[in-house]
């Protein structure tokens, strides 16, 4: 143990109390507004929709309360608590080569926070959301779900892991700079692939069968100069009761998708409100700034382990009995969220102004009240609180409280 320690052990505790704070005040703050619907939506949604939201999103915040702590307890048993260390003689029984040990090692703690999360999964999937209607998956379907996640795991991330580990080994005091070229190239790949290989392993994906639908998002996004793969059903009904729509891809593999349980819920003026929105993003260029941030941080965070790889105390800090390459990213990798909780406002602050421009924008292109409409219905049947506590909320939600959203949207219909 260093100085360093007590500054890890430090950051770790001050960013657990903080969510178990801002915990605290979303459960208390949900519970006290319960029994009445807010005045914005008031004649909109009932007050049993209302409060089932209230109890869905109290039973949701306590049971992410009990999965911080467990989180916060393997981190430590990982590190101080010798687990890793424990684990490095095992992963090096049948392989010669530091580097595919190294692979071992991490995709092996990979696996075990996997396993630690999940009974709280399960109790996520098959309690909470089976208690409020929304569950519709089965034992055996999640069961092949986790098994395809954990496939998933090795087959992207073992080469991804083991290019990582080359590339800092061979490619001199620079490394870090090579280190994050590839990792944007793959995340590029991966982005690219994401619609046709990867997502429908886990769901069918078929193309939007109603043809005045399809017509009116077609002509939307001729409006908006927006191309597209294709228009998407997807059948989110077969694990949950939740709707959405979202784009995915990049260059000319992007698809637009629709839940089949959001089709179910809106309108078809409604469901082109929603789109315009979303086509909001791609016009405002959001994704392409986001982008942009996402590539400066990860070129910051292989800057910083580059110069952390180097110091002796990062790894005595966290009591490690060897220095490796391998063990300098999985420390990284898993103490990285412990610094950067404190700075979670700063990017949902911009997440949310996105999304005021984006409705701006939807604006332009249809009614505002079409789109307020259409966030009623999701609010009320995705049972999302009405009623969030101002401060958690900055620091969890990429959108708006839903009272501040309506409130804009309804100020560009008066304008």
């Amino acid at each position: 143990m260093n100085e360093f320690t007590y500054v890890f052990l430090f950051f770790l505790v001050a960013s657990l109390f903080l969510k178990l704070w801002l915990n605290r005040r979303q459960m208390a703050h949900i519970l006290f507004h319960r029994d009445e619907v807010p005045a914005a939506f008031k004649g909109k949604i009932s007050l049993e929709a209302h409060q089932k939201a209230a109890d869905y999103t109290f039973a949701k915040t306590k049971i992410a309360s009990l999965s911080t702590i467990v989180g916060a307890a393997l981190l430590v048993m990982l590190t101080l608590g010798g687990v890793i260390n424990t684990l490095i003689p095992l992963t090096q029984l049948y392989v010669t080569s530091d580097t595919w040990a190294g692979v071992a090692l991490i995709m092996t703690v990979f696996l075990i926070s996997h396993l630690v999360e999940l009974p709280i999964s399960i109790y996520q999937t098959f309690k909470i959301e089976q208690a409020f209607g929304f569950n519709r998956t089965c034992y055996s379907q999640f069961a092949k779900d986790q098994t395809l996640q954990i496939l998933l795991l090795l087959i992207i991330g073992v080469p991804l892991i083991f290019a990582l580990l080359w590339v800092m080994r061979e490619m001199g005091d620079y490394w870090w700079l090579y280190a994050w070229l590839l990792t944007i190239a793959f995340t590029f790949i991966m982005t690219w692939l994401m619609p046709t290989v990867i997502a429908p392993l886990f769901n069918e994906f078929t193309p939007l069968e109603d043809e005045d639908l399809n017509r009116r998002i077609t002509a939307l996004m001729t409006r908006c100069g927006f191309s597209s793969k294709g228009i998407f059903v997807m059948d989110g009904s077969r694990r949950s009761g939740h709707g959405n729509a979202y784009f995915t891809g990049m260059g000319n593999n992007k698809r637009i998708v629709f839940f089949d349980t959001l089709i179910d819920t809106l309108e078809a003026d409604e469901i082109e409100a929603v789109l315009a929105h979303e086509l909001g993003h791609f016009k405002r260029k959001h994704i392409v700034k986001h982008m942009i941030a996402s590539t400066f941080i990860t070129l910051a965070g292989f800057a910083i382990l580059g110069w952390l790889k180097q110091k002796t105390w990062f790894f005595d800090g966290l009591d490690m009995v060897l220095i490796t390459d391998a063990i300098a990213l999985l420390l990284f990798i898993l103490i990285t969220p412990v610094f950067t909780t404190f700075f979670q406002p700063i990017g949902s602050f911009f997440q949310r102004k996105f999304e005021f421009e984006a409705d701006e924008f939807a604006s332009t292109m249809t009614k505002p009240s079409l789109l307020i409409q259409a966030l009623v219905k999701l609010y009320r049947d995705n049972a999302s609180t009405l009623t969030p506590d101002p401060l958690y909320s900055s620091f969890h939600h990429s959108h708006p409280p839903a009272g501040v959203r309506i409130k804009h949207l309804e100020t560009l219909e008066s304008s």
